[in-house]
């Protein structure tokens, strides 16, 4: 489904971007007016166009705040946050000593933050314990009365971050009565610049994120459920694999093996003459293995492809015992026909949705899709934690 663009990473980039309006992320408008000023596969002007409506819009933010309004305030800065995020999506070259793409992520965190804080009810950060150091993390609740409600612990995925989990998720979630306790796991984020990077046994990162859950009154220790997108529909089966105090897991959507996809780049790269001709010409495999190389701390494409083999579903989701949902996208490109492998490997009740490209749900992790998305995860897990 192309949008705005031919190419296919601008296109699905710039739907993604655009595909947070419902949730005060994006202005239609401001998406097609900045992107109509950048050529196909241009990164460099994509950084740059990207980064200069995020500027502009976070000033109307704080002119706003300073002005006492708070509401306006809050909705400019939530969509410069997701701007900012988005012009740094390509800097991936060299991210560690990219100055650019450093700024760049700081001005989408602190711009967040700030919003938060003028949410109706504040969200509250944390910082969750984790093997010496900490993860960023934020608790969203529906209100400030410490009522325990039925919770939802959610991660993103390959290229996630912190901040879009509100878009992404929490939103959503607030308005039908949960809260969301979201993260950054190792991998994602502001974590990769600590040293963090993604690691398969994924429940060594949610039991921590569980164990703070507990301890917190607003959540109702037996009504929590995990949600991970994208590569996250591996991670949250692992980690619900072996942390059997989770009531429920959705996986938006399912992945069964994380080589068999990186994989798939190298046999590309062989038919075009190898890694280095294949990422000179296609925006997609390029982004794929430079945000590889910087998430999962290794130095090439070879290491990459090694990394991803204990990413890997087999002999493992049999051991999830909680109810699960597992979604799938029609016109995925990334983890075709994977969704079905884990659910007709799953024991547990579980269930399937696959959402059709014809009805708007068909790009991978169903981005322009959100409002659809959340009624479907949410509309199950009302079932599945009913009293």
């Amino acid at each position: 489904m192309k949008f705005l663009y031919d190419d296919e990473s601008f296109s699905f980039e710039a739907l993604r971007a655009a595909g947070y309006a419902p949730y005060g992320g994006a202005e239609l408008g401001e998406v097609l007016v900045t992107c109509r000023a950048i050529p196909e596969g241009d990164e460099v002007a994509w950084s740059t166009r990207w980064a200069a409506t995020a500027a502009r819009v976070e000033r109307i933010g704080r002119d706003a705040l300073a002005a006492g309004h708070r509401v306006s305030a809050r909705e400019a800065l939530l969509r410069a946050s997701n701007y900012y995020r988005t012009a740094d999506f390509y800097r991936r070259e060299d991210s560690a000593r990219d100055q650019e793409s450093v700024r760049l992520q700081t001005a989408s965190r602190r711009t967040f933050a700030d919003a938060a804080a003028l949410l109706d009810t504040p969200a509250r950060a944390l910082e969750i314990p984790y093997e010496g150091t900490t993860l960023p993390a934020y608790l969203f609740t529906v209100d400030g009365s410490g009522v325990p409600r039925p919770t939802v612990i959610y991660h993103g995925g390959y290229d996630s971050t912190l901040e879009e989990d509100y878009f992404a998720l929490a939103a959503g979630a607030l308005r039908r009565g949960y809260n969301v306790l979201a993260f950054d796991g190792p991998g994602q984020g502001a974590t990769v610049r600590a040293g963090l990077h993604f690691r398969p046994d994924w429940e060594a990162v949610v039991t921590p994120v569980v164990d703070v859950a507990v301890t917190l009154p607003e959540v109702d220790t037996g009504k929590i459920a995990l949600v991970g997108t994208s590569l996250g529909g591996y991670l949250a089966a692992r980690a619900a694999a072996f942390e059997h105090r989770l009531a429920a897991c959705v996986l938006h959507d399912g992945v069964w093996d994380m080589y068999e996809t990186v994989a798939g780049v190298a046999a590309a790269a062989a038919d075009a003459g190898g890694i280095e001709a294949l990422v000179a010409t296609s925006t997609s495999a390029r982004w794929l293995v430079d945000n590889g190389r910087w998430t999962y701390g290794v130095a090439t494409f070879d290491d990459l492809l090694e990394a991803t083999r204990a990413y890997t579903l087999d002999g493992v989701a049999d051991r999830i015992t909680c109810p699960t949902l597992v979604l799938e996208a029609e016109n995925d490109q990334f983890f075709r026909g994977q969704p079905q492998r884990v659910h007709d490997a799953l024991t547990c009740p579980k269930d399937l949705v696959v959402f059709p490209e014809d009805e708007g749900g068909g790009e991978h992790c169903h981005e322009g899709a959100t409002l659809r998305f959340h009624q479907v995860a949410f509309d199950w897990l009302d079932g599945v934690l009913a009293d």
